[in-house]
C-alpha cells in the first residue's frame, strides 16, 4: 500500500513553526539578552575585627573608566568598566560576581542601598538602568530612560543623580521611579552638580552675566530650596566640593562654606597651599559623619562643623575617608579611619585626637577615598583601587 503525502495544512503549519524558530533565534541573537554576560554569587560573610598590624597591599586593579565616590557596598568592592561593572572580594580582590554587556557601554553607576544602580548606553543615549544586589549579583530591577548619551552619574543614600549641562534627572535607587527632573533655565548651562546629604546641588551660568548660580534642591520632593548668587574673579576654575553636611564651592584658592537650609555663606576659606606639584585645579574631596563636613585638599584633610562651618581641626592626610571608613575609638564614640603618610589613623571626627594607629606599607597615593571592610583598608583613587590587609 503507497504512503498518501500529508495533507497541505501539515506542510504549511510545518514551514510556519520553522519560520517563526528562524526568527526567534535571530532575534535572541541580537538581543541584550543574548549580549549579557552576568555571574552571581553567595552573599559574603562579614569580615570581623578592625585594621591592626602592619598592612600590606593585597591586591590592586586599575580601571579604564573613572571610579564612583564610593565604591564598598554590601562588603564587596564596586567596580565599572567599560562595558558593565564587577564586584570584588575586598581582602583578596578575586572577583565574586559580574554583569557586562557586549552592545552596550556603561555611562555610569551608583553604590548605595546594597544595590549597584548601572546605566547603560546602547546608542546615542543613556537609555537602560539597572539594579544589582551589590551582595550577590542578582538582578533587582530594570527600567528604560532617555539621558543624553553624555550624561554622568552619581549617587547617595536613597538617591541617585543623573545629570549633563542642559539639566538633571533624580532616581529612586530603592523603587526604580524617576522622582524628578529639572532643566537649566532658559539661556544657563550646568557647569557642575552634585549628590550628599543636604541634597541635590548644581552649578549654572547664564548668558549676559559673570555671575554663577549655586542652587540647591531637596533629592525627594525635587522642589528648589534656594538660589545664590555667587561672585568670583574672572578666569577662577569654579566647581562643587560636596553636599554632605555642609554645601562647599571650590573657587580658586577658596572654599566657600554655605548652610543647606538658606544657602546663607558662613565661611570663606583659604585652601592649603598647594604641594608636590599641586595646583588649582586639584581635587578637593568633601564627605562627612555625623554632624561634622570632612574636606580634604591639597595633602590636607580638614573638618567643619556642619552647623557654623567652623574648622574644628586639620591634619595632614593623604586622602578622604568615606562613609564605609568609620570605626569605634578607644572610648567608644565613632571615629574615621584617616590614610596618612605610612599609617591609617583612627581620629575622632569632633576633635580630630588619635585614638588608633596601623602602620601602611607600599605608600598611598594622595586624592584617594578610604574605606574600611572590617580589618581591610580599600583606597581608590580614580583610575584604580587596591587593598591592604
Amino acid at each position: 500500500m503507497a504512503l498518501r503525502p500529508p495533507p497541505l495544512r501539515v506542510w504549511v503549519w510545518t514551514a510556519a513553526t520553522l519560520a517563526l524558530v528562524v526568527v526567534a533565534t535571530l532575534l535572541w541573537r541580537g538581543s541584550s539578552v543574548a549580549a549579557t554576560d552576568s555571574t552571581t554569587a553567595p552573599a559574603p560573610e562579614a569580615l570581623p575585627g578592625t585594621p591592626s598590624g602592619d598592612l600590606a597591599q593585597a591586591w590592586s586593579v586599575d580601571t579604564g573608566v573613572p571610579l564612583p565616590p564610593g565604591v564598598v557596598e554590601g562588603g564587596r568592592v564596586v567596580v565599572p568598566s567599560a562595558d558593565g561593572v564587577t564586584a570584588l572580594d575586598p581582602a583578596t580582590g578575586e572577583e565574586a560576581w559580574h554583569y557586562r554587556r557586549a552592545d552596550a557601554a556603561l555611562c555610569g553607576l551608583s553604590a548605595s542601598n546594597g544595590l549597584v544602580v548601572a546605566v547603560f548606553r546602547a546608542g546615542d543615549r543613556c537609555d537602560e538602568a539597572l539594579a544589582l544586589t551589590a551582595t550577590t549579583g542578582v538582578r533587582a530591577w530594570t527600567r528604560n530612560l532617555s539621558l543624553r548619551g553624555d550624561a554622568t552619574i552619581a549617587g547617595t543614600d536613597q538617591v541617585v543623580l543623573a545629570s549633563s549641562d542642559t539639566g538633571i534627572v533624580v532616581i529612586d535607587p530603592v523603587g526604580d521611579n524617576v522622582r524628578w527632573r529639572s532643566a537649566a533655565e532658559p539661556g544657563c548651562a550646568l557647569v557642575d552638580t552634585a549628590v550628599g546629604s543636604a541634597g541635590v546641588a548644581v552649578l549654572q551660568r547664564c548668558d549676559g552675566t559673570a555671575a554663577v548660580q549655586l542652587r540647591l534642591f531637596d533629592s525627594f520632593s525635587g522642589q528648589a530650596r534656594w538660589t545664590r548668587d555667587l561672585t568670583v574673579a574672572d578666569g577662577s576654575d569654579v566647581r562643587l566640593a560636596g553636599v554632605d553636611r555642609l554645601v562647599d564651592v571650590v573657587a580658586g584658592d577658596a572654599l566657600l562654606v554655605h548652610r543647606p537650609d538658606d544657602g546663607a555663606q558662613l565661611q570663606e576659606l583659604a585652601l592649603p597651599a598647594a604641594t608636590d606639584g599641586g595646583a588649582e585645579g586639584d581635587p578637593v574631596l568633601q564627605g562627612g559623619v555625623g554632624d561634622v563636613a570632612l574636606v580634604w585638599a591639597r595633602g590636607t584633610l580638614s573638618a567643619l562643623d556642619g552647623t557654623t562651618g567652623a574648622q574644628l581641626w586639620q591634619v595632614p592626610a593623604l586622602g578622604l575617608p568615606t562613609a564605609s571608613a568609620v570605626g569605634k575609638g578607644e572610648v567608644g564614640r565613632a571615629g574615621v579611619w584617616v590614610p596618612e603618610s605610612g599609617s591609617l589613623v583612627l581620629r575622632d571626627p569632633a576633635t580630630g585626637a588619635e585614638t588608633a594607629r596601623v602602620a601602611v606599607e607600599d605608600a598611598l597615593e594622595p586624592g584617594g577615598r578610604a574605606a574600611v571592610v572590617g580589618p581591610v583598608l580599600v583606597y581608590a583613587l580614580p583610575d584604580r583601587v587596591a587593598g591592604w590587609s
